[in-house]
């Protein structure tokens, strides 16, 4: 464990103060928390799209829920689809293929990444929320 000392914003401070005792969580321990979802882990992430995830964490709160509201358009979605059923494929369909996998992987990588912020920064569980509905 590494021992860290952090000069903090007056109000930041009250803040953080605040959500460890509305937790009944140890400050040190809200704030590891808040930072773990701030810097994630990234080693099982493609290099491609690392730095795009962490960049993420400054988007203000409306261009998190436009990314987390995202879908493959409904052309892709049929064509993924599509070729995922088939038993076999030309190679034109294995890149066509490859290619929406990976978009679609991307943008489920951003879509979690997004609830995630969204999720620490109100202090509730989204996706609790959005189940329960």
């Amino acid at each position: 464990m590494t021992t860290i000392t952090l000069d903090l914003p007056d109000s930041l401070a009250e803040r953080a103060g605040q959500a460890a005792q509305a937790m009944h969580r140890p400050l040190e321990e809200v704030i590891t928390a808040v930072l773990d979802v701030a810097l994630p882990a990234l080693e099982d992430v493609p290099p491609a799209i690392r730095a795009e995830l962490v960049e993420m964490t400054w988007l203000d709160d409306q261009a998190l829920l436009s990314i987390a509201n995202a879908a493959l358009s409904d052309e892709d979605q049929r064509r993924l689809v599509d070729l995922s059923s088939r038993d076999t494929l030309t190679a034109q369909d294995q890149h066509d293929l490859q290619t929406l996998r990976d978009a679609y992987g991307r943008m489920t990588l951003r879509k979690a990444r997004a609830f995630a912020l969204l999720s620490i920064r109100s202090g509730k569980g989204l996706m609790v929320e959005a189940q329960a509905a």
